[in-house]
Protein backbone atom coordinates (compact mmCIF):
# COMPACT_ATOMS: atom_id res chain seq x y z
CA UNK A 1 0.00 0.00 0.00
CA UNK A 2 0.95 3.49 -0.63
CA UNK A 3 1.94 6.01 2.14
CA UNK A 4 -0.98 8.49 2.13
CA UNK A 5 0.71 12.11 1.40
CA UNK A 6 -1.48 13.73 4.26
CA UNK A 7 -1.57 10.87 7.00
CA UNK A 8 -2.88 12.54 10.11
CA UNK A 9 -0.99 15.00 11.70
CA UNK A 10 0.67 13.91 15.41
CA UNK A 11 0.61 16.81 17.94
CA UNK A 12 4.27 17.13 17.50
CA UNK A 13 3.64 18.15 13.54
CA UNK A 14 0.23 20.20 14.31
CA UNK A 15 0.46 23.82 12.66
CA UNK A 16 0.78 26.34 14.89
CA UNK A 17 -1.95 28.92 13.45
CA UNK A 18 -4.44 26.48 14.40
CA UNK A 19 -2.97 24.63 17.45
CA UNK A 20 -6.17 26.26 19.64
CA UNK A 21 -8.05 23.58 17.30
CA UNK A 22 -6.07 20.50 18.37
CA UNK A 23 -7.12 20.18 22.07
CA UNK A 24 -11.12 20.34 20.81
CA UNK A 25 -12.68 18.38 17.88
CA UNK A 26 -10.22 18.75 15.43
CA UNK A 27 -7.01 16.48 17.80
CA UNK A 28 -9.40 13.47 18.31
CA UNK A 29 -10.23 12.31 15.48
CA UNK A 30 -8.16 11.17 12.93
CA UNK A 31 -10.20 12.85 10.02
CA UNK A 32 -9.57 16.17 11.33
CA UNK A 33 -5.99 15.50 12.10
CA UNK A 34 -5.97 14.66 7.74
CA UNK A 35 -7.67 17.93 6.98
CA UNK A 36 -5.18 19.91 9.38
CA UNK A 37 -2.78 19.76 6.85
CA UNK A 38 -5.19 22.56 5.05
CA UNK A 39 -5.02 25.08 8.26
CA UNK A 40 -7.54 27.38 6.82
CA UNK A 41 -10.01 25.10 5.61
CA UNK A 42 -10.13 23.28 9.43
CA UNK A 43 -10.73 26.71 10.81
CA UNK A 44 -13.52 27.43 8.59
CA UNK A 45 -14.63 24.18 8.87
CA UNK A 46 -15.25 24.41 12.44
CA UNK A 47 -18.19 26.69 12.80
CA UNK A 48 -20.13 24.24 10.26
CA UNK A 49 -19.28 21.32 12.42
CA UNK A 50 -20.68 22.96 15.24
CA UNK A 51 -24.24 22.89 13.45
CA UNK A 52 -24.26 19.99 11.70
CA UNK A 53 -23.08 17.43 14.50
CA UNK A 54 -23.82 19.58 17.78
CA UNK A 55 -26.21 21.61 16.56
CA UNK A 56 -29.36 20.39 13.68
CA UNK A 57 -32.61 20.44 13.92
CA UNK A 58 -32.03 16.27 13.23
CA UNK A 59 -31.01 15.85 16.84
CA UNK A 60 -28.51 12.80 16.88
CA UNK A 61 -30.21 9.78 16.31
CA UNK A 62 -31.85 11.23 12.86
CA UNK A 63 -28.43 12.41 12.40
CA UNK A 64 -26.75 9.23 13.17
CA UNK A 65 -29.21 7.67 10.34
CA UNK A 66 -28.21 10.11 7.65
CA UNK A 67 -24.88 9.96 8.12
CA UNK A 68 -24.78 6.06 8.57
CA UNK A 69 -26.67 5.76 4.92
CA UNK A 70 -24.45 8.79 3.62
CA UNK A 71 -21.05 6.48 4.95
CA UNK A 72 -22.15 3.18 3.97
CA UNK A 73 -23.40 4.58 0.52
CA UNK A 74 -19.67 6.39 -0.12
CA UNK A 75 -18.24 3.38 0.95
CA UNK A 76 -16.06 5.05 3.46
CA UNK A 77 -15.21 2.98 6.47
CA UNK A 78 -14.26 5.24 8.26
CA UNK A 79 -17.26 7.26 8.51
CA UNK A 80 -19.63 4.04 8.79
CA UNK A 81 -17.37 2.75 11.67
CA UNK A 82 -17.02 5.63 13.36
CA UNK A 83 -20.88 6.60 13.38
CA UNK A 84 -21.57 2.68 14.45
CA UNK A 85 -19.84 3.30 17.26
CA UNK A 86 -21.87 6.57 17.85
CA UNK A 87 -24.97 5.23 16.78
CA UNK A 88 -24.56 2.28 19.92
CA UNK A 89 -23.80 5.28 22.02
CA UNK A 90 -26.79 6.63 21.16
CA UNK A 91 -29.26 3.22 21.85
CA UNK A 92 -29.69 2.33 17.97
CA UNK A 93 -29.50 -1.53 18.11
CA UNK A 94 -27.35 -3.51 15.96
CA UNK A 95 -30.46 -4.72 13.96
CA UNK A 96 -31.35 -0.89 12.87
CA UNK A 97 -27.79 -0.17 11.65
CA UNK A 98 -27.82 -3.23 9.71
CA UNK A 99 -30.69 -2.62 8.10
CA UNK A 100 -29.39 0.85 7.86
CA UNK A 101 -27.14 -0.57 5.63
CA UNK A 102 -28.49 -2.79 3.56
CA UNK A 103 -31.27 -2.43 1.74
CA UNK A 104 -34.04 -1.36 4.14
CA UNK A 105 -37.37 -2.21 1.82
CA UNK A 106 -36.64 -5.75 0.56
CA UNK A 107 -37.78 -7.03 -3.11
CA UNK A 108 -40.75 -7.99 -1.31
CA UNK A 109 -41.68 -4.47 -0.36
CA UNK A 110 -41.42 -5.23 3.37
CA UNK A 111 -39.48 -3.11 5.25
CA UNK A 112 -35.98 -4.39 7.11
CA UNK A 113 -36.45 -5.24 10.78
CA UNK A 114 -35.10 -3.38 13.42
CA UNK A 115 -36.16 -0.05 11.33
CA UNK A 116 -37.99 2.69 12.69
CA UNK A 117 -41.05 4.54 11.20
CA UNK A 118 -39.54 7.59 9.56
CA UNK A 119 -36.16 5.53 9.15
CA UNK A 120 -37.11 4.44 5.67
CA UNK A 121 -38.36 8.06 4.88
CA UNK A 122 -34.65 9.35 5.80
CA UNK A 123 -32.93 7.05 4.07
CA UNK A 124 -34.62 6.92 0.47
CA UNK A 125 -34.02 10.88 0.97
CA UNK A 126 -30.08 10.34 1.58
CA UNK A 127 -30.14 7.69 -1.65
CA UNK A 128 -32.34 10.34 -3.47
CA UNK A 129 -29.40 13.26 -2.61
CA UNK A 130 -26.62 10.84 -3.73
CA UNK A 131 -28.22 9.24 -6.66
CA UNK A 132 -30.06 12.39 -8.66
CA UNK A 133 -28.38 15.38 -6.51
CA UNK A 134 -31.57 16.38 -5.47
CA UNK A 135 -35.00 15.15 -3.59
CA UNK A 136 -38.30 15.59 -5.69
CA UNK A 137 -40.94 18.09 -4.68
CA UNK A 138 -42.93 15.40 -3.10
CA UNK A 139 -40.37 14.11 -1.43
CA UNK A 140 -39.12 17.16 0.52
CA UNK A 141 -42.35 17.53 0.92
CA UNK A 142 -43.02 14.44 3.03
CA UNK A 143 -39.99 14.89 4.85
CA UNK A 144 -41.13 18.83 4.89
CA UNK A 145 -44.10 17.28 6.94
CA UNK A 146 -42.72 14.79 9.07
CA UNK A 147 -39.48 16.84 10.36
CA UNK A 148 -39.51 19.99 9.53
CA UNK A 149 -38.31 22.15 6.97
CA UNK A 150 -34.99 23.21 8.67
CA UNK A 151 -34.39 19.42 9.43
CA UNK A 152 -34.76 18.82 5.78
CA UNK A 153 -32.30 21.42 4.82
CA UNK A 154 -30.25 20.08 7.35
CA UNK A 155 -30.39 16.45 6.29
CA UNK A 156 -29.17 17.63 3.06
CA UNK A 157 -26.22 19.79 4.39
CA UNK A 158 -25.43 16.46 6.62
CA UNK A 159 -25.58 14.51 3.37
CA UNK A 160 -22.83 17.08 1.50
CA UNK A 161 -20.70 17.84 4.93
CA UNK A 162 -20.42 14.24 5.01
CA UNK A 163 -19.94 13.53 1.33
CA UNK A 164 -16.79 15.46 1.59
CA UNK A 165 -15.63 14.02 4.74
CA UNK A 166 -15.26 10.61 2.80
CA UNK A 167 -13.96 11.81 -0.32
CA UNK A 168 -11.04 13.53 2.12
CA UNK A 169 -10.71 9.92 4.19
CA UNK A 170 -10.80 7.77 0.90
CA UNK A 171 -8.52 9.68 -1.12
CA UNK A 172 -5.97 9.93 1.87
CA UNK A 173 -6.58 6.27 3.64
CA UNK A 174 -7.23 8.45 6.64
CA UNK A 175 -7.08 5.02 9.44
CA UNK A 176 -9.40 4.43 11.87
CA UNK A 177 -9.00 6.18 15.46
CA UNK A 178 -7.21 3.55 17.60
CA UNK A 179 -9.87 3.78 20.33
CA UNK A 180 -12.70 2.81 17.87
CA UNK A 181 -11.04 -0.09 15.97
CA UNK A 182 -10.46 -1.50 19.25
CA UNK A 183 -13.69 -1.16 20.38
CA UNK A 184 -15.18 -3.01 16.94
CA UNK A 185 -12.59 -5.22 17.78
CA UNK A 186 -14.24 -6.49 20.23
CA UNK A 187 -17.81 -5.82 19.55
CA UNK A 188 -18.01 -6.09 15.93
CA UNK A 189 -19.95 -3.41 13.70
CA UNK A 190 -22.52 -5.56 12.39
Amino acid sequence: MTQSPCPPLTDASWPAEIADLRDGFAGQLNVYRTMAHHPALLRAWAPLRQHVVKDSTLGPIRSEVVILRTGVRLGSSYEWQQHVSRARKLGMTDARIAAIRDQPVGADGAVAPGLEAEDLLILNAVDALLDDRCLAPGQEARLADALGRPAVIDLIATVGFYSVLGYLLMTYATPLDEDIAQELAATPAP
